[in-house]
Order: C-alpha cells, then structure tokens, then sequence
C-alpha cells in the first residue's frame, strides 16, 4: 500500500491513496492553517473507525442481520505535551436494525476489535481502546 502526500502551502497537505482518491489536511488557523480539512490525528481517528465499522457491518451481513444503519461515535483523548499521543480512545456503536439481537452485535464488534481491524489492532498495541453499543430497532 502506498500513499502521497504533497505539502500545498502553510500548513495544508494533499494525501493521494495509491487507488487514486485525494484528501486535503489542514491545520487550525491558530496553527497557520485555514481549517480547509481534517488534522493528520482526526484522519487515524477515522480511517480506524472506519476500519472497524467496515469490519462489524460485514460480520453482521454474513451472518444475515437485517442491518440498516450503523454509526460509531468516538471519544479519544490525547497527551498535553508533546507528542501529543492518544492516550485513550472509546468507540460506541449505535446499531440499527430489525431485530438485532445484542449478542450478534457484540460479538462483531468483538472479532473487529480482535482479529480483524488492522488498525484498531495496530493502535491498541500503545493505546487503550474500548468499545460498547446499543442496539436499535428500525421503524
């Protein structure tokens, strides 16, 4: 996997992935920045997520869910000195659905959390990660 990224002028960036799709980054304007993108932290933030939320709907949809939305809301703290790590970070899934038993549920976010989020794995090696989730019924 490869990827680019290209300093466009104060502190903006372009990031290219190497299947061809472009995000800008930016700072705060505090920082010099005119607030154009998300922060280089905020992207490992989300691709995790994402990685994750990819990761639990397949699991519910190969088990036959009737999964019609899912959102995942993070929390994630960071050090005051730098490098400004994260210190902890906490997912909460609200999953909605039609009949959705809890444990189907928790099991997915468990084999994500577990076995198959590269991402989530990898930061849990130097962060604490924690998950919970409610279930929704779907009208």
């Amino acid at each position: 996997m490869k990827v680019r990224v290209k300093w466009v002028e104060e502190v903006s960036f372009l990031a290219t992935s190497e299947s061809g799709h472009a995000v800008l980054m930016d700072g705060p304007p505090s920082g010099g920045g005119r607030n154009l993108g998300p922060r280089p932290m905020e992207m490992l933030l989300m691709g995790m997520t994402g990685c994750s939320t990819y990761d639990v709907i397949h699991i519910l949809k190969k088990g036959r869910a009737d999964v019609r939305d899912c959102v995942v809301e993070v929390d994630a703290e960071r050090a005051e000195t730098d490098p400004k790590v994260f210190t902890k970070i906490h997912l909460h899934f609200i999953v909605t659905g039609k009949a959705l038993k809890p444990e189907v549920v928790e099991r997915a976010i468990k084999l994500s959390a577990e076995k198959y989020c590269s991402a989530s794995i990898m930061l849990g090696q130097v962060v604490p990660i924690s998950h919970d989730f409610e279930v929704r019924e779907a009208d």
